[in-house]
């Protein structure tokens, strides 16, 4: 039954990203020190931050077809139960990675869940913002985007291996909430490959274990502000016609 349903959940990714790589144009690149070796491969974590909207599978379109399989056969990823409890949305959701782990915005049982979901050849994919960031550049209830804390739960669990961090560069130019989403535009993302034993040493360096989950919120917002590429440019009004002679 588990390498069904991985054989399912590739199939699944696989078709959204040539659907992706039809309809949408790819602007991507790495960021940050490179490391030895292929980039996609010893991942164990993937953080992936300005979250803009529900379509942000569109990204699927960027990384390799082993990277997809393990997501399929090892992928761990918590998603809001308002999402997941969606009729169709939903359903689409609970078929993105391996295990797909409901979870509300409080720190209760069901966070304790994801945390007891991971296993040693696991590798978890997070929106540490815990929501999505709406075209006022602030998320629904009229407040900043931060990180959140959980992200650093996950380090702390996992401590050893890669992590990878995409800087989206928002999709509302494809799809604002509640709107039909635009085809035929660019999407923009970064990624950054971290060691996660050296990333948890720096943020521990930095005040010891009390203040690791601050630091760690601290150091994700710089990144975010770093890396993530530019929305795309608003697109200039036509000029007027010059006035007639005479």
């Amino acid at each position: 039954m588990t390498l069904l349903r991985s054989a399912i959940v590739f199939s699944l990714l696989y078709s959204l990203k040539i659907l992706s790589r039809i309809f949408y144009r790819h602007d991507w690149a790495f960021v940050g020190e490179a490391l030895p070796g292929n980039p996609w491969k010893g991942l164990r974590l993937v953080v992936f931050l300005n979250h803009t909207s529900l379509f942000e599978p569109l990204f699927i379109g960027v990384p390799p077809a082993s990277f997809l399989w393990r997501l399929a056969a090892h992928g761990v990823v918590p998603a809001a139960d308002k999402t997941t409890d969606r009729p169709l949305v939903g359903m689409i959701f609970r078929f993105i990675a391996h295990q797909v782990v409901p979870i509300t915005r409080q720190r209760d049982d069901t966070w304790a869940q994801v945390l007891s979901t991971i296993e040693p050849d696991s590798m978890v994919v997070i929106a540490p913002e815990g929501r999505m960031k709406r075209a006022t550049g602030l998320d629904l209830q009229g407040n900043p985007m931060t990180v959140r804390g959980g992200v650093a739960d996950i380090l702390r669990s996992l401590k050893h291996g890669r992590m990878l961090i995409a800087y989206s560069g928002g999709l509302h130019h494809v799809q604002v909430p509640g709107h039909i989403p635009n085809v035929f535009e660019t999407v923009r993302l970064r990624g950054e490959v971290l060691e996660i034993a050296d990333y948890n040493a720096e943020r521990l360096a930095e005040g010891g274990e009390e203040q690791f989950k601050r630091n760690v919120i601290k150091d994700m917002e710089r990144r975010r502000g770093l890396y993530c590429p530019e929305d795309p440019p608003a697109q200039a009004a036509p000029a007027p016609p010059p006035p007639s002679a005479g």
